[in-house]
């Protein structure tokens, strides 16, 4: 059994939902752990902690198809200042999609920093509906899952898992769309907004 390292990459750290993912995965691993959220500045003080565990656990949303900013900033650090002892880094990932296949890119991209800087790549855990599924009856599916992904940590197996919320796409996006139209009400923004481009500016 190892020690691991959980750094939560969410843009929203302190508020999100790769918080909540993180802290249950804490619950289920059996030896010691430490989890650090990414700031503007911290990069180099998590480079130097990494000499301490065995393992990296990266917990981040899936953005734009891909790694978010904040965990691409990171990787250039940690590319630029190594630790002498590189652990095995893992991956726990959600996306607002149905589909866990969504986030096999950013994933991907993971494991490509992995084999170009010689760190041993290790587990996966995908989870679909990420937005959604801890407030829902199926959040016991994702304690499952997160119980297993710890348990191929800790015995330094390899495994790829993936989650998510076993419902007809058609009533997943029913909801979905409901919950954003509602949100974005409450901000003042009308549905008719939301499907323009100029909501990026609001």
């Amino acid at each position: 059994m190892g020690s691991v390292m959980l750094i939560n990459a969410s843009p929203r750290a302190p508020k999100s939902n790769s918080r909540r993912y993180a802290e249950l995965f804490v619950q289920a691993w059996p030896g010691e752990s430490a989890c650090f959220a990414l700031t503007k500045t911290n990069h180099p003080e998590l480079c130097g902690e990494l000499e301490h565990y065995s393992d990296l656990l990266l917990v981040f949303p899936l953005y734009a198809d891909g790694i978010p900013v904040t965990l691409l900033n990171f990787l250039k650090t940690l590319e630029e200042h190594p630790p002498r002892h590189r652990p095995t880094v893992s991956v726990l990932i959600n996306c607002g999609f149905l589909e866990p296949g969504q986030n096999d890119v950013a994933v991907q991209m993971v494991e490509l920093f992995c084999g170009q800087n010689g760190y041993p790549f290790g587990s996966v855990l995908k989870i679909g509906g990420g937005e959604a599924i801890l407030d829902t009856p199926f959040r016991g599916l994702v304690r499952r899952k997160l119980r297993k992904l710890a348990g191929a940590i800790s015995a330094g197996r390899h495994r790829s898992l993936q989650v998510t919320m076993p419902l007809p796409k058609r009533l997943f996006l029913r909801a979905s769309t409901a919950y954003w139209t509602d949100m974005g009400g409450r901000g003042g923004v009308t549905r008719e907004q939301m499907a323009t481009m100029e909501i990026e500016g609001r």
